[in-house]
């Protein structure tokens, strides 16, 4: 489950610069929508927006005067979960829903349900202004057909206690360390397996680990089993910021996998922490703006996926979320909202940045070399309810 708080000050703003063409992103079976054709054009505004959100994507100080421009009344209910997203979405919204702020372990399965139907980019001018990897990312986008709009995004780091970690740590291998038997934290969700591969994928390269969510199932079962011996050292599965910031907090934990929202908060209660990316790169999660199939206020719906793209809105939402911006020109609006942000956090970094995090996508069946031969999501699923036991 993925649950979000705000922060009141910025995290890792990454605009990265990088190449100028987008990628495909992902080539494979086509989704069952794939052949819809997008509108060509925004109309008139149906005065009406019904949303699904991960609470905090949908504030006022974004939404207010979206409403007012536009006309477009805003309606929407915060999910708590990937799953709920899902299940929220199920027959292409059913009439009622227009958009989902869904992210990357839920997008491919909305995708390949027939939840959702293809966007046209042209009708979001700030798209051009995107990093590069978030025009057409393999999460969103299937043979050159968008499926959503690009949103937030955030890497997963190992959060440390500085006091137990005199030198930084390099590897996520702390986690599986026996001498921190019960001082481990990370994430209740099935994606974290994920994590566990690209781990895999570095100390033992004869697993040939190339996707750590492309996994076949001898891979997949070595990740299990590395999980099943992480078992023991685990003091808590994290579902909520709030949670790994307590057991921080109280000392019950000494490292774990986190989100820099939490070194933030930490770091401004005087908690003795710090994050890194170690030497293995990590994971990240990565939001979307995603179109019902069935969507009944279409032109409401672009009309907030354009505003939601603009650089005044993305650094405002960067700012009070926690997350960094898609869009290289909010750079500027957050240094003019909170001095230094930008050089604070790496704000030109480069494009090869991205080398280094393997962002969520849906587990699908279907290998990169077009068999069956790859672990599903729902596999995923289960085999994550036997590891915590």
């Amino acid at each position: 489950m993925k649950v979000r708080a705000f922060a009141t000050v910025a995290l890792l703003l990454v605009a990265a610069c990088g190449s100028s063409s987008p990628s495909p992103g992902v080539s494979t079976k086509p989704p069952p929508n794939q052949g819809m054709t997008p509108q060509s054009s925004i109309g008139a505004g149906e005065g009406a927006l019904n949303l699904i959100d991960w609470g905090g994507y949908v504030q006022s100080l974004w939404q207010a005067p979206f409403e007012q421009q536009t006309g477009c009344k805003i309606t929407y209910k915060d999910a708590g979960s990937s799953d709920e997203m899902v299940t929220l979405m199920a027959n292409g919204g059913g009439g009622q829903w227009d958009m989902v702020s869904s992210s990357g372990d839920a997008d491919l399965r909305l995708i390949y349900n027939g939840s959702l139907k293809p966007m046209n980019m042209s009708l979001i001018p700030d798209w051009q202004n995107f990093q590069t990897y978030f025009k057409s990312p393999p999460f969103n986008t299937i043979n050159n057909v968008h499926y959503g709009v690009s949103l937030q995004w955030g890497p997963n780091t190992l959060l440390y206690n500085t006091k137990k970690f005199v030198n930084p740590p390099t590897s996520w291998s702390v986690l599986y360390d026996p001498q921190y038997s019960g001082l481990v934290t990370i994430p209740d969700n099935p994606i974290q397996i994920a994590d566990a591969a690209l781990y895999l994928s570095k100390k033992n390269p004869s697993l040939h680990i190339t996707d750590p969510y492309e996994l076949t199932q001898a891979q997949f079962d070595a990740t299990v089993n590395l999980l099943k011996q992480q078992r023991p050292l685990v003091k808590t599965y994290w579902s909520a910021v709030g949670d790994e910031e307590t057991a921080f907090k109280s000392g019950d934990v000494v490292v774990g996998a986190a989100w820099p929202i939490m070194t933030t908060d930490l770091k401004a209660a005087n908690a003795p922490v710090n994050d890194t990316i170690p030497q293995e790169g990590a994971t990240g999660w990565a939001d979307t703006w995603m179109l019902a199939t069935k969507a009944p206020h279409p032109n409401c719906a672009y009309m907030w996926a354009k505003w939601i793209s603009t650089p005044q809105v993305q650094a405002e939402q960067a700012l009070n979320y926690g997350e960094t911006p898609v869009n290289t020109k909010a750079c500027a609006v957050m240094e003019s909202l909170q001095p230094g942000s930008c050089a604070a956090f790496h704000a030109n970094a480069p494009g090869s940045y991205f080398d280094t995090i393997k962002f969520w996508k849906t587990p699908l069946t279907t290998c990169p070399d077009g068999s069956e031969k790859c672990v599903g999501y729902p596999q995923w699923q289960a085999a994550w309810t036997s590891i915590k036991g």
